[in-house]
């Protein structure tokens, strides 16, 4: 009786061990027009010649969204990106101080033409990378994309803000 009631009960046991809820294997839903950090995500092009190049950014508009940027990110896809628009125009400077990844940082004046390109900026460096003159955004891609693709000073950078539009 006694070994009945330990295989009734090894029965149960499995029984009930298969009909736990799995855990969920795909990834939490995202915001539609969002990026996983909750960041408004936009078309961007760069016309460089008869060229032009398509990316997704990520608009970092708050002034912490703008501290934060692609700080502890492991990767960044090779058409994606993040744009920092400034308001009014100013001379920028940015630092690597916890980016863990090489990054293009493109300088983009009023008119939307780039003013400079700091490519390959440094992973966690605490070295300044400005440009002195005023401008309206600056736009950071993955290191090395910049050159990959052709893109040089006096490109012309435009996105869509879906802000502007009411978002």
């Amino acid at each position: 009786m006694i070994r009945h009631l330990l295989i009734f009960s090894a029965a149960v046991a499995a029984a009930l061990t298969g009909c736990r809820a799995q855990p969920q294997t795909h990834a939490p839903q995202v915001a539609e027009g969002r990026s996983p950090a909750g960041l408004v995500l936009a078309p961007l092009e760069i016309r460089s010649g008869d060229r032009v190049h398509r990316f997704t950014v990520e608009i970092a508009r708050t002034p912490a969204q703008q501290a934060q940027g692609l700080m502890f990110r492991t990767s960044l896809g090779p058409d994606q990106g993040m744009i920092f628009p400034f308001s009014p125009p100013r001379p920028a400077s940015f630092w690597m101080k916890n980016t863990l990844i090489p990054l293009d940082m493109l300088f983009i004046r009023v008119d939307g033409t780039i003013a400079r390109i700091a490519a390959n900026t440094v992973p966690l460096s605490l070295d300044p990378v400005a440009v002195s003159e005023p401008v309206a955004a600056v736009l950071e891609i993955a290191g090395g994309r910049a050159a990959e693709l052709g893109i040089s000073e006096g490109d012309r950078v435009s996105w869509t803000d879906p802000s502007a539009a009411g978002e």
